[in-house]
């Protein structure tokens, strides 16, 4: 019997240090704006490690949300397919943030300025009194355009990339008019370069847009990419965003947070199975005000 007590008390001891050890983790995630992070400086950082960065799973293409209480972004289990991606948010609720999922077997996500819609695609999805709604089509003209990102403006334009076997069609848009959507129109011949341009971020206001391409001159096999709009409203050239942004792996999906203090990327790496692991990054914007002033 005296053994057998002695043995309880160890087990309960374990239970509760790692019972602890639980809560401090889960307390540290929830104090604070960016969940609990300090901002990151001129060298990009791993967002929220072992928080929405975990090393049993893909994290891709974060963003938050309008009120800055809400980081979105897809999650899926290393060697998992695509079917099993979940559209996962982090939400500043009761003084901590709390992470639920949002909708699974999605991609491509994009949240517009004021965050009531989610767009995948072609699709999207908008928040109602009762949550979240079931997925929606675009519609014309969109139907028949196999779009992987797509970006929306504060005025409702949308910007997007095309997929197709030569993935040679330049970023484009369309805006709403008399509310309808117009036929989608080239951005420029700076958007068409190169071998790839995808996964377009445009600011709420148009005054830039930052996207992935592969391009003779880069880093490694994608590296992103960031145009300003000029005085009489064309697009001026596109800038390669520099080496302490772009590396010899591939950096996709830009996003610019609604205060404007930092910008989300992918990084994409490989693991010794040779499968695709990726990190979301973040770095101080001084990057673009920089570029700007070029």
């Amino acid at each position: 019997m005296k053994h057998t007590g002695i043995l309880v008390i160890l087990v309960l001891s374990i239970f509760l240090i790692s019972n602890n050890s639980y809560c401090k983790g889960e307390l540290s995630a929830s104090k604070g704006p960016y969940l609990g992070q300090m901002l990151p400086g001129s060298i990009p950082e791993i967002f929220a490690p072992n928080i929405v960065n975990t090393k049993a799973n893909r994290e891709v293409e974060g963003m938050f949300g309008a009120d800055m209480n809400t980081f979105y972004f897809i999650r899926r289990p290393l060697g998992k397919k695509s079917k099993e991606n979940a559209l996962t948010v982090f939400q500043y609720k009761d003084k901590q943030w709390q992470e639920s999922i949002v909708k699974r077997d999605v991609s491509e996500p994009s949240v517009s300025p004021d965050g009531k819609t989610i767009y995948f695609k072609n699709k999207y999805i908008e928040f109602t009194e009762t949550g979240w709604s079931d997925l929606k089509s675009l519609g014309v003209p969109f139907n028949d355009i196999d779009i992987m990102r797509l970006s929306a403006s504060t005025n409702g334009t949308l910007y997007f990339d095309t997929f197709t076997k030569k993935l040679d069609i330049p970023l484009r848009y369309s805006r709403l008019i008399d509310g309808k959507y117009e036929q989608p129109k080239s951005l420029g011949s700076q958007f068409a370069i190169g071998h790839y341009n995808a996964h377009p971020f445009i600011a709420p206001d148009e005054s830039y847009i930052i996207w992935d391409s592969r391009r003779e001159g880069g880093y490694g096999s994608s590296d992103l990419y960031i145009s300003f709009r000029q005085a009489d409203g064309s697009w001026g050239p596109a800038f390669n965003m520099g080496d302490k942004i772009n590396t010899a792996s591939a950096e996709n999906y830009p996003s610019v947070s609604p205060d404007g203090k930092v910008l989300f990327f992918d990084r994409r790496g490989k693991t010794p199975n040779g499968e695709a692991t990726v990190d979301i990054y973040w770095v101080n914007t001084q990057v673009i005000k920089k570029l700007k002033s070029k």
